[in-house]
């Protein structure tokens, strides 16, 4: 069976997902956000806890809400950061988005190890994880879809009755709303999406009542 654990971190309300395989053991962490000392401490008491080997560190974009966390992974699990080429502008202005926000930073910027591309897969136990490009919200944005659960991890392009916005550095929203068009609402209605901040929804429900789109 394919578990997945939410957690809301940071100031931003940022979802951070543990995905793992209850046979193997094996998990990947999607969007690492944990920001203050007690949610690194909850992700990794329940990595520990339930036995888990860090697999891969997955980011779906690199805005500073969804990487807080990425060095605190790394150091702990030995594990990389694996994301989109195209985000690694978005670590180098950092410090320039953290003040933006009026955030301080409080752990080194991390690097990306892995570059994703559109078609990669990561495997996690018996379950593969396909990547989709769809820029937009930031240009390198990238969902993990799993076939055979059906179920995508989406970060910030496509949210419950709304989508990523696109006036940050490298957004269009030209592009996302053509990428949700022709890549996710391609997939089947009952698709479940696991969005980067608020609930779940499905490629059903945004197809019939998302006004941006």
């Amino acid at each position: 069976m394919l578990n997945i654990k939410r957690f809301s971190f940071n100031p931003f309300s940022e979802n951070c997902f543990v995905v793992w395989d209850d046979k193997t053991k094996e998990c990947a962490v999607i969007d690492a956000g944990c920001y203050y000392a007690d949610e690194e401490e909850a992700l990794a008491d329940y990595i520990d806890k339930n036995g888990l080997t860090v697999k891969y560190m997955l980011a779906t974009h690199l805005h500073l809400d969804h990487c807080f966390g990425c060095s605190y992974v790394s150091q702990r699990y030995g594990v990389k950061l694996s994301a989109s080429a195209d985000e690694a502008f978005l670590l180098d202005i950092m410090p320039q988005q953290a003040e933006m926000f009026g955030i301080k930073l409080n752990a080194p910027v991390p690097h990306i190890s892995i570059a994703v591309k559109e078609g990669d897969r990561f495997t996690v136990g018996e379950y593969d994880f396909t990547a989709i490009s769809v820029p937009g919200h930031s240009p390198g944005s990238i969902v993990y879809y799993c076939k055979s659960e059906n179920i995508a991890f989406a970060g910030d392009v496509l949210f419950r009755e709304g989508i990523g916005r696109t006036d940050l550095p490298g957004g269009s929203y030209r592009m996302l709303a053509e990428g949700i068009r022709t890549k996710l609402f391609t997939l089947p209605e009952n698709t479940r999406v696991c969005c980067g901040h608020g609930p779940d929804t499905t490629i059903g429900y945004e197809r019939d009542f998302n006004m941006y789109l």
